[in-house]
Formats: structure tokens, C-alpha cells, sequence
């Protein structure tokens, strides 16, 4: 029988403590998609969105986002197929709506691939 070194009983201790750990239920976390998800559906909300495409039934009007900007860009976009349409914001909310049904059923790429699409479909909001 071979004898307990010193650092049996650390071992010891240090995998019962792994293993408890592992067991314990962890905090449901949001997916970087659901916070994307989020994130737009502010943006669509915003004071930019409602001038371009008007306020939406069911919608209400964000303000005072800490890092919103606080005045809107006279200039024109130096890209224009960047500029916002209603025809564009009324997609990226479907878009929105399908990116959410596919980070429900856990399909992250497809959702990411969505909310990219959504966001151009937006473009440069007031």
C-alpha cells in the first residue's frame, strides 16, 4: 500500500470541489444573437427609425439612450445604398422576428447571418 503524500489530501479537495461545481445549474445566459436581436429592436424604435418609416403599431418610441448620439447628421451618407427606406425597415423587422425563431431553436449561425442581413436592410438611420 503506498502512503498519502502531503499533497493527496489538496487533490482531494480540489476534485470535490470541481465536481460539485459541475453539478450546479448554471444562470441562463443570453446569446450574443438575443443581444443582437435586442440591440436592433431598440434601434428600430429609435427617433432615426419612426422619422424614416413612422412609429409602428405596437411600438413605441425609445429616447435617451446613454450612447445614443445627440443630434443627427445633416450630411449625406458617403455610401447612399446605406440610406434607411421604410420599404428596408418593415424587412428588417421580419428579418428580426425570423432571427429570433432561429436563436430559439438554438441555430446560432443562422441567426447571426440573419441579424447581419437585417442590419444592412436598416442602413444608416437619421
Amino acid at each position: 500500500m503506498r502512503p498519502l503524500s502531503e499533497s493527496t489530501p489538496m487533490r482531494l479537495v480540489l476534485s470535490l470541489t470541481a465536481l460539485t461545481l459541475a453539478t450546479l445549474p448554471l444562470p441562463a445566459v443570453a446569446s450574443s444573437c438575443a443581444e443582437q436581436i435586442g440591440t436592433i429592436a431598440r434601434r428600430l424604435d429609435s427617433a432615426g427609425a419612426v422619422q424614416v418609416a413612422g412609429l409602428q403599431a405596437g411600438h413605441t418610441l425609445r429616447t435617451g439612450s446613454p450612447r445614443g448620439v445627440t443630434a443627427a447628421r445633416l450630411d449625406a451618407p458617403s455610401d447612399p445604398d446605406t440610406v434607411s427606406t421604410a420599404d428596408h425597415v418593415v424587412i428588417a423587422r421580419t428579418l428580426i422576428l425570423r432571427a429570433g425563431e432561429e436563436d430559439r431553436r438554438g441555430d446560432k449561425r443562422a441567426c447571426e447571418n440573419t441579424m447581419t442581413e437585417a442590419k444592412g436592410m436598416i442602413g444608416a438611420l437619421p
